[in-house]
């Protein structure tokens, strides 16, 4: 795929209002593209001008089978459960230090402002959100262990 064609699907999505796209050729091509949002949900940028767009993934080698996220931390699985995702490479700790108790556990009630975990990146904790309301219904991840961008980090049963 070239840049020409990576432009025709960006006026496309900008055309029919898509916020997010990925295309996927077998295990040797993936994009995901996603349109920045400004704070009332509308496009970053002029009229006229090219949106602001992100690419999450872009590669032309064999890719990993793993499955690519939602920039926003979940997605949605079966039995009505939703993944919260990494949002970003580091290190998992399920608690604010080691003394301390996990911010969550399986049946703990969150909601978009919980804090459920936190991942240190290059020495800085970044804490991560529910981002949702629901029930925690599995930890996916050890404590102090490393994640990806897009690994799942829990399962929550939303409410």
């Amino acid at each position: 795929m070239d840049l020409k064609d990576i432009k025709a699907i960006i006026d496309l999505m900008k055309k029919n209002s898509i916020s997010e796209f990925e295309l996927e050729k077998g295990q040797e091509f993936k994009i995901r593209l996603k349109r920045a949002t400004g704070p009332g949900g509308g496009a970053v940028g002029d009229e006229g001008a090219i949106p602001a767009y992100v690419p999450v993934v872009a590669s032309s080698a064999p890719v990993p089978a793993s499955p690519v996220a939602a920039p926003q931390a979940a997605q949605v699985t079966a039995v009505n459960e939703v993944e919260i995702k990494s949002p970003m490479i580091g290190t998992f700790y399920r608690a604010p230090s080691p003394e301390s108790a996990p911010y969550v556990e399986v049946g703990t009630e969150v909601n978009p402002d919980t804090v459920v975990c936190i991942i240190e990146a290059m020495k800085v904790m970044n804490e991560i959100k529910a981002e949702m309301r629901g029930v925690i219904t599995a930890v996916l991840v050890d404590n102090a262990k490393p994640v990806e961008f897009g690994q799942p980090l829990f399962k929550v049963r939303p409410l």
